[in-house]
């Protein structure tokens, strides 16, 4: 796996930047970026579309919607062609925005209210593509499952651990199916049509030091939806293939000590996405090269038996990243000190 040459480029924010994502593409000459901000001075939080203008090259604001409390998660996607994006929040609301398709500006907002679905703040949400459905999932252990209709929405309690499982992490793999993670480096997979638990579990006891490990990223590849792709504490990436199901694959992290492995960083890992920028040779049973954001200001690609990539080393945490779907050499990221950072690879 060859390095890339990279174009950096950092925007002051003048706030904390709690995540960041691309918005759905709307042409190929507008490009949108969202942001999740928190003044600490004035202790508001907002969800802001930015325009990146390429002439001179830049990221301006572009439209606002004040938060009533710091978001914790944020996820974008379309529904009825229009741009969505959804939020979590500290005080434990979840909230839909429509935006123009042609302008990307915010139009409208559905939301359900503090204690409606988790009594303690939603950990994570994941937004199936064409914005349909949304899964939550906390640390009180509930997992739920929220429609969006015009106007309004309508939600579901898939399950409840009563508190004896934590939820920090979601991914969507089909319309039916979702895997979840959380404490111990578990991990849950989900089918709806087979109500009462998840179907299958991962318990990550492979290493005694990682029993109080967190999950705190998901994803999973469309083309290898059996296999889930895993980061979180002390620096630990791992994939999880359904048809192997109690031997993790480390692809960094403590749980690689008595590997060949390299580690890319050795904080939390904060998030983790498949990098289809990366052109792999690799094999069907080989995981595919993904990047990740972490703690200790790591941005990097790690593909397994191939050294790690630095594409970027902070001063700071990157607390979270995002590869544009349809521009996969372009990564936007979130600088904890108030800033964020766009990458183009060549």
């Amino acid at each position: 796996m060859a390095a890339a040459t990279t174009a950096i480029q950092r925007f002051p924010q003048h706030r904390y930047v709690d995540a960041v994502r691309w918005l759905p593409l709307q042409s190929a000459f507008d490009r949108f970026a969202v942001l999740a901000l928190f003044d600490f001075d004035s202790d508001a939080s907002s969800i802001e579309i930015h325009a990146l203008n390429q002439n001179p090259f830049s990221l301006e604001p572009h439209s606002s919607w004040s938060s009533p409390s710091r978001v914790s998660s944020l996820k974008p996607s379309h529904f009825l062609q229009k741009p969505l994006i959804v939020a979590s929040t500290s005080s434990g609301s979840l909230h839909f925005l429509f935006s123009n398709s042609s302008d990307a500006s915010l139009l409208s907002e559905v939301s359900l209210p503090e204690g409606a679905l988790h009594s303690l703040p939603a950990s994570c949400v994941d937004l199936m593509d064409g914005g349909v459905e949304c899964v939550t999932v906390g640390e009180d252990g509930k997992v739920n499952l929220v429609g969006i209709g015009d106007s309004n929405l309508n939600y579901r309690r898939l399950f409840d651990s009563a508190g004896l499982v934590s939820y920090t992490a979601v991914r969507w793999a089909s319309p039916m199916e979702f895997a979840t993670g959380g404490f111990g480096f578990g991990l849950q997979w989900w089918d709806q049509r087979k109500p009462g638990g998840p179907v299958s579990q991962f318990k990550g006891n492979w290493d005694k030091k990682l029993t109080s490990g967190i999950v705190h990223s998901i994803d999973i590849h469309p083309s290898r939806k059996h296999t889930c792709l895993a980061g979180g504490s002390l620096g630990t990436v791992f994939a999880w293939d359904l048809r192997w199901q109690q031997q993790p694959i480390i692809l960094s992290g403590a749980g690689a000590a008595n590997t060949a492995v390299q580690s890319i960083s050795e904080s939390e890992v904060w998030e983790v996405q498949y990098d289809c920028c990366i052109k792999s040779n690799t094999s069907s049973t080989r995981i595919l090269p993904s990047m990740i954001c972490s703690e200790d200001g790591i941005l990097g690609v790690i593909e397994q038996g191939e050294e790690p990539i630095e594409l970027l080393a902070e001063p700071c945490a990157i607390n979270s990243f995002d590869i544009d779907r349809h521009n996969p050499s372009d990564v936007i990221c979130s600088l904890e000190w108030e800033a964020v950072a766009i990458l183009t690879r060549q």
